[in-house]
């Protein structure tokens, strides 16, 4: 029975859209880049040092062939031969969270003093969740932390609601999610922003990806609850468009950036509808 092969294991680190790994930390890449420089200096200077040549004509050669060979063959040779020992940090996060037995993103709302998060993280601690992400929104009566734990397989939905509320939490939520809450945030809206800046009739589907929501169409007499979980966004082409999201309120943060997209759109239809009139 023929094995399939494994994908190397630096290679999984590599992004999806453009199949470049990520950037290393650059202490590691420092000290990877002088391992491989050391030996080939010390080999150009014994060459050098033992050729019968002007001494001008040493320095030069010296710092010609030091400088072609640490650019084209040692920061290269580095990144290829110690790639695994580069990405050893993101290797050991992704095996840890692969390894998670159970996944959860919560949000609850604390108070904007010193010590809130701490507490609520404490009360975490308690249940042996393990924190993977941590982000914070502001909002009207505090801040809204929006935490990804990886914790025991036996934790239920109640206990994380328990231990968040002893954490000094409000009105905690919780939800079963998948790796896929700890993709980098930035990226994400930086490529959906390129997805709508090539074709503006996406801002919905770019939308309700970013804010993880449903698209729905507004019915006669239908009035939007009062609870946060329905976005209003003006649009261009389409009016106003609808995104629900039931039992989990749109933070500022989001809304902000969902009409950063929809300004985004609205830029490109008036350049393009602007380009015709212009040219003629």
């Amino acid at each position: 029975m023929r094995r399939t092969p494994r994908r190397e294991a630096p290679a999984e680190l590599a992004c999806d859209g453009c199949g470049q790994a990520p950037e290393p930390p650059k202490a590691r890449l420092t000290a990877a880049n002088i391992a491989a420089m050391l030996p080939i200096e010390l080999l150009v200077h014994a060459a050098v040092v033992q050729a019968h040549l002007p001494y001008v004509l040493k320095v030069l050669i010296l710092t010609v062939a030091a400088t072609v060979l640490a650019i084209w063959v040692a920061e290269p040779s580095a990144t290829k031969l110690l790639r695994r020992w580069l990405h050893a940090p993101l290797l050991k996060r992704r095996r840890r969270i692969e390894a998670a037995p159970a996944l959860w993103r919560v949000r609850t709302i604390v108070q904007d003093r010193p010590g809130a998060l701490e507490r609520v993280t404490h009360a975490l601690s308690c249940l042996d969740a393990n924190i993977l992400s941590i982000h914070v929104h502001p909002v009207a009566d505090g801040v809204l932390d929006e935490l990804v734990l990886a914790t025991p397989a036996g934790l239920t939905e109640r206990e994380l609601l328990q231990a968040l509320e002893a954490g000094s939490g409000r009105n905690p939520r919780a939800w079963r999610t998948t790796p896929v809450a700890l993709a980098d945030g930035q990226t994400r809206a930086l490529g959906l922003a390129a997805r709508v800046a090539g074709d503006p009739a996406e801002l919905p589907h770019a939308v309700a990806t970013l804010l993880r929501a449903v698209h729905v169409e507004e019915a006669a007499g239908w009035q939007p609850p009062a609870d946060g979980t329905v976005l209003k966004l003006p649009s261009v082409r389409q009016g106003v468009l609808l995104f629900s999201r039931p039992g989990e309120p749109f933070t500022p943060a989001e809304s902000a950036r969902a009409h950063r997209l929809a300004e985004l759109a609205e830029a490109i239809e008036l350049r393009r509808s602007a380009g015709p009139a212009t040219a003629g």
